[in-house]
């Protein structure tokens, strides 16, 4: 497989056919040096210069410079990056606390059973101006001049629900300006920020906590009350990827918008702007950075477009998860870009191949490069361990076995294993990761070792001691395979490993049917022999150096998650 840039897919199939879409989750941001100057303070301070070849050495270090430009209008541009933006930011952030009283104003005095219904007026009129003016305003300042709208709004009436793509910056909120400042659903732990939580009570937002499984819920339940309130409620506007991603396709939608079964009204985000500086991505240019960058330009556009109302049929009511595919590829087909089953799931991003979701980057390839730093060769680390027995081991333990003795070092390493509530991790899980990483088996032989360790006896065949079909691998054993080696959120490997169970009597796979999957199979033996091996092996890298990953692109160190 050819190498390519973090911003590339790698091809699973390398026979001729369609263009992969591009990664969703990677913003490369290049500069001329006539740009670069424009915002030379930044750049001065954080962005030093580096040759397209030269490897990032800091989280601030995305660029790639190209020489040209005429000094004169260099130095001009200097001085506009180095005054504008500067005021710009704090301008903006005196009308973001001027905001507060507005917000204040509107819920102070109201009980927690008014706020379960739709504030009307004077505090309606007088707020809900205010803070629209400001808002707007506030992105004013930040060099948003114009906000161009096309199509037309729907009424609350014809549309209850808004949702809103492709998602790409924390600066998307300017679209709540031409729908009327609507409802929004948002996570509870944001009602602690300063301002940003004033703000949420001033919306009346739809709260959702991550670590209550009922909250989801009564998310469900408040959306679906909202939405069918007859007009009441004003609009509830979702971002139904759920994460940013760089414009460049369209992450999978999740159901959450679509659930209540009523016409939506998709609107669509665009920044046709020279210079793609907005962007906030899984990877790329950070928040300082976003936010910096984009002040220093002279102008910043935004369009916001109304696409037709989209009236759900009845398959699509009943079937929230078909009915946010299809408004995702009417969306998709309106911006001209694809639309994609990536998403985050468990703060990874993932893909769907055939039937099993993997990730772009699984862990293991993190894991190896932390080794490596250490000096540490993973294929001269004594992994022995008991076929089908867990041994649970401490943080102390796993150091001693991996003969590692930075504190740091172990700490990182240690995190990438799934741990219990005592803070100990099962060895099988890294003696399979350090095998993989070692390289030293074929892919016959690892998926034979991945069986052997996590295999288990029939439980009928353990009571009878009766000859049976031998050792099984379980849903437990077949997920933590799948989440190590290829990243696969355990979930979605359980549900796939009853699909491949549906076709035999027995609950779990023989070894000859594992690696029927994990080898034979046309599409996943592919993804297997991708994720594991490597065009050549990497050798021990320093700080900041590239990596050749196992999918055959070479990978520059993260410089942010999402």
């Amino acid at each position: 497989m050819s190498q390519g840039s973090p911003g590339d897919w790698a091809p699973l199939d390398p026979t001729p056919g369609p263009p992969a879409p591009p990664n969703p989750f990677v913003h490369e941001l290049h500069l001329s040096r006539l740009q670069r100057v424009k915002v030379g303070s930044w750049n001065s301070v954080c962005l030093p210069a580096r040759s397209p070849g030269q490897p990032l050495k800091s989280p601030w270090q995305p660029l790639r410079v190209e020489c040209g430009g005429d000094q004169l209008k260099d130095m001009k541009f200097c001085l506009l990056g180095a005054l504008l933006a500067p005021i710009r930011v704090l301008l903006a952030f005196i009308v973001l606390f001027l905001l507060w009283p507005f917000a204040w104003l509107q819920v102070a005095g109201l009980t927690e059973e008014q706020l379960q219904e739709p504030i009307t007026g004077w505090r309606k009129t007088v707020c809900h101006h205010g803070v629209l003016g400001l808002s707007r305003l506030l992105f004013f300042l930040l060099g948003f001049l114009r906000i161009r709208v096309r199509g037309q709004r729907a009424s609350r009436l014809q549309a209850p629900v808004l949702v809103a793509a492709p998602h790409s910056t924390f600066f998307d909120p300017i679209v709540l300006l031409p729908c009327d400042l609507p409802k929004v659903v948002s996570r509870a732990e944001n009602l602690s920020v300063p301002v940003i939580g004033a703000l949420l009570r001033f919306n009346q937002a739809i709260l959702v906590s991550r670590h209550d499984p009922a909250s989801r819920r009564r998310v469900v339940e408040e959306v679906r009350r909202r939405a069918t309130s007859g007009g009441k409620w004003p609009q509830v506007l979702f971002f139904p990827e759920g994460t940013c991603s760089n414009k460049k396709a369209l992450l999978k939608f999740k159901p959450g918008a679509f659930i209540a079964g009523v016409p939506v009204q998709p609107v669509l985000i665009r920044y046709p702007n020279s210079l793609d500086t907005t962007s906030w991505a899984w990877r790329g240019p950070g928040v300082l950075k976003v936010l910096w960058l984009t002040a220093s330009q002279p102008c910043s556009i935004v369009d916001v477009e109304f696409l037709p109302v989209y009236r759900p049929s009845p398959e699509e009511s009943r079937d929230p998860t078909l009915y946010a595919n299809n408004v995702q590829r009417v969306m998709a087909q309106a911006l001209g870009i694809p639309a994609t089953e990536c998403e985050f799931v468990e703060s990874l991003p993932v893909i769907v191949v055939g039937r099993l979701k993997v990730a772009l980057e699984p862990q293991l390839w993190e894991l190896g490069r932390v080794l490596r730093k250490a000096g540490l060769s993973p294929g001269c680390v004594d992994a022995g361990t008991e076929p089908g027995q867990s041994r649970r081991i401490s943080q102390e333990e796993f150091a001693k076995q991996l003969q590692l003795s930075d504190s740091q070092t172990v700490a990182g390493a240690f995190s990438y294993f799934q741990q219990d509530a005592d803070g100990l991790v099962d060895f099988r899980d890294v003696a399979l990761a350090l095998a993989a990483l070692s390289g030293g088996r074929s892919l016959e032989e690892l998926t034979r070792l991945a069986f052997e360790l996590f295999a288990e006896e029939p439980e009928e065949q353990a009571e009878e001691q009766a000859k049976g079909p031998g050792r099984l691998l379980y849903k437990d054993g077949f997920s933590t395979i799948l989440h190590l080696l290829l990243g696969s959120p355990r979930p979605a490997a359980r549900t796939l490993h009853a699909e491949l169970c549906q076709a035999g009597a027995r609950q779990g796979l023989s070894l000859c049917e594992f690696q029927d999957f994990s080898l034979h199979h046309p599409l996943h033996g592919k993804l297997f022999s991708t994720y594991l091996r490597p065009s050549q092996t990497p050798p021990a890298s320093s700080p900041g150096s590239t990596t050749t990953l196992a999918n055959g692109t070479v990978q520059a160190p993260k410089q942010k998650g999402d």
